[in-house]
């Protein structure tokens, strides 16, 4: 019984390495809809931040905004490895800046830009609006797995943002 237990199991990675799904991503198991959706919401989500930034930056050179950009990039960064492990497609794979797959996305990024070009302050808000989405957004996402890869990255990526809403209402006041 116990050889069968360790041939079945042998089978299983073997068959689980044929078809492309990495150790790691055997160890944790298969998504959830609500998880892949959560990975790809923000993976674009990330990226909404970082081309915000990005275009906010080259309009109003604050270094709040280029200081950002780099840890936005971070953010995307985890997502993305957590979109390869589990084999999910990137939404944001092809998209230049301020082009989102997500009709939603694209939107709120429409509206936070234009918002984000009447004046420093109005970019600054926008921060802080951003930020909040964020943090809303990944405290849901948390309590919607339980797959300690995808929990590290969403409490990692929580804190920068909770961060980054500190940076800008300094900004503000």
């Amino acid at each position: 019984m116990k050889l069968l237990k360790s041939v079945v199991c042998v089978a299983l990675l073997v068959s689980a390495v044929f078809v492309g799904l990495s150790a790691d991503a055997l160890a944790q198991g298969v998504l959830t809809e609500a998880e892949k959706e959560g990975l790809l919401q923000m993976r674009e989500e990330e990226k909404l931040a970082r081309d915000v930034y990005l275009e906010m930056y080259a309009l109003y050179g604050n270094t709040i905004f280029s200081n950002i950009i780099e840890s936005e990039q971070r953010h995307m960064d985890a997502i993305k490895g957590l979109l390869d492990r589990y084999h999910l497609e990137d939404p944001a794979a092809v998209n230049g800046v301020g082009v989102f797959t997500d009709s939603h996305i694209q939107d709120l990024y429409d509206e936070l830009y234009a918002k984000g070009t009447l004046s420093l302050n109005d970019a600054l808000e926008v921060g802080v609006i951003i930020e909040e989405l964020d943090i809303a957004d990944l405290e849901e996402l948390l309590n919607q797995t339980t797959k300690r890869d995808i929990t590290r990255v969403y409490k990692n990526l929580l804190e920068g943002s909770y961060n980054h809403l500190a940076a800008f209402e300094d900004q503000l006041h």
